[in-house]
């Protein structure tokens, strides 16, 4: 899968966000990168044989009052491609699938959500599809 169709993935992975939870996504930009840098790796103690497929980073809106309005730099959601497509097996639909749930959880951990949060509400939204 080329870049661009990866990319655009990501674009139809976000518009399935629910239009009344999108509109509350402010100041965050959306990015692909191939793989977690070093960098990143270290900083979520990562093992070895453990990877991401996305990251948020930034000030979730239940902090957001606190740091004021103005100049703050957008939150950052970095999804990584090889990791997600590797995980699929080169399947276009399950990198699909694997690309929306990526982004509803960067998106969760924008609102607030913690990781054992987004993982049970992820959950609860697996067993209503």
């Amino acid at each position: 899968m080329t870049t661009e169709e990866f990319e655009k993935l990501v674009e139809e992975g976000f518009a399935k966000i629910p239009e009344r939870l999108r509109e509350k996504v402010k100041n965050v930009a959306i990015f692909v990168e191939d793989v977690p840098s070093l960098e990143t790796r270290k900083k979520q103690n990562l093992s070895r044989y453990q990877t991401l497929f996305g990251l948020y980073e930034g000030i979730p809106n239940t902090r957001r009052a606190h740091y004021g309005v103005g100049m703050t730099l957008p939150d950052r959601i970095t999804i990584f491609r090889q990791p997600i497509e590797s995980a699929a097996e080169g399947d276009p639909e399950h990198i699909r699938e694997i690309v929306r749930d990526t982004i509803w959880h960067e998106i969760a951990h924008h609102f607030g959500m913690d990781e054992p949060a987004v993982r049970a509400s992820e959950k609860k939204r697996r067993l209503r599809q």
